[in-house]
């Protein structure tokens, strides 16, 4: 830019008379026009961001599992079309006429393209999204983006060095589990499970897990206790791949038996927030209303906010999603989600769902 100021006053001639040079001023005239050329360049409109949600229409709705009150839901286009394809694993941001956002993995088979199923547990102490969802009737309807895996499934001969696969599934957690199970199934891998709960009535599916036999091992508490890693795992040779779905408790021992087994591949899902883990308290600030929580070593940010009555978005509540993003006016951030980048974190986001303040810091957010 400075270059072109230069131009801006023609030097006089090579003569020293004060008119100008004539090609002088022909370079003057095309560079001024260039400039201007360049700026109307320069103020490029942005591209306008499409709307990419789907609208999805609840074609059937039934009750599945009495005991733990888990409807199942299947959603189409409204007008027929086919949908957008997904693997074993994946699940749908389900946009609610709320305004929340959750996620729910799909159970049907992949290859079916006119619908999508789901299962919802309800939670009457949770965030409302699974009491909004039971309350969706048939001809209802809802938005999402499309399918998105954040549980993908890898398997023996297909990218996993591993000759076996062991699923674990407890409640609710069958949802993701049912597609790799009817996959690898088809594919000829070798497999097992276990499905565990606290009685048969809480536990959905298990009319379309009885088609493989012995092959599922049920396991309910009101039979037989509630089961032990061991008992979840089984045998688990080497070069086997675990998939686990279901509570925190249970994923949590099962990683711990699982530590020291180099030759075991563990992949699981959360359907809850992890627990925090070498967390200290820390006070977060609210720019908007000047209010003050206070954080516990234990609790998420957006768990101390919502037990303050401060209702921010948010979803996954395991830092994958991004719901949550929120600016920091003030204080350092330790970030623990894998999702922002460098940028969004230089320019001040985190994710208050998963990540907290530095050592001794005090966060003031955009809220």
């Amino acid at each position: 830019m400075a270059v072109f100021g230069r131009f801006r006053q023609a030097p006089p001639s090579v003569s020293g008379r004060s008119s100008h040079d004539v090609l002088i001023g022909l370079a003057d005239a095309a560079v001024t026009g260039l400039w201007g050329l360049s700026g109307s360049i320069r103020r490029v409109i942005p591209p306008t961001v499409r709307d990419t949600s789907i609208t999805l229409t609840v074609v059937d709705r039934r009750v599945i599992a009495r005991d733990q009150d888990v409807v199942m839901l299947t959603l189409a286009d409204p007008d027929g079309a086919p949908l957008p394809p997904w693997r074993p694993g994946a699940h749908l941001d389900i946009q609610l006429p709320s305004g929340r956002v959750r996620q729910y993995s799909l159970c049907s088979e992949p290859a079916v393209r006119d619908t999508y199923r789901i299962a919802v547990r309800r939670i009457f102490d949770g965030g409302g999204g699974s009491v909004e969802m039971h309350d969706v009737v048939v001809g209802g309807c809802v938005r999402t983006n499309g399918p998105r895996n954040a549980f993908p499934l890898t398997l023996p001969g297909y990218g996993s060095p591993t000759q076996r696969v062991r699923f674990v599934a407890a409640g609710i957690g069958i949802t993701p589990i049912l597609p790799m199970v009817r996959h690898v199934q088809r594919l000829g891998v070798p497999w097992s499970m276990v499905y565990a709960g606290r009685s048969r009535d809480s536990l959905p599916f298990l009319d379309e897990l009885a088609e493989f036999g012995d092959r599922v091992d049920i396991r309910t508490d009101d039979v037989g206790g509630v089961p032990t890693p061991a008992e979840l795992l089984g045998e688990c040779p080497g070069r086997t791949a675990v998939y686990a779905c279901g509570p925190a408790p249970m994923l949590t021992a099962i990683r711990a038996r699982l530590a020291a087994r180099a030759d075991v591949e563990l992949h699981f899902e959360r359907f809850a927030a992890p627990p925090v883990i070498d967390g200290e308290a820390f006070g977060v600030r609210v720019a908007s209303t000047g209010t003050v929580v206070r954080v516990e070593a234990e609790e998420t940010l957006l768990s101390a906010l919502q037990r303050a009555d401060i209702w921010p978005p948010y979803s996954c509540r395991q830092g994958f999603c991004g719901t949550c993003r929120t600016r920091v006016l003030d204080g350092q951030v330790d970030h623990r989600d894998t999702l922002l980048t460098d940028p969004e974190r230089t320019a001040g986001m985190m994710l208050i769902c998963i990540s907290r303040a530095g050592h001794e810091e005090q966060l003031t957010l955009e809220l």
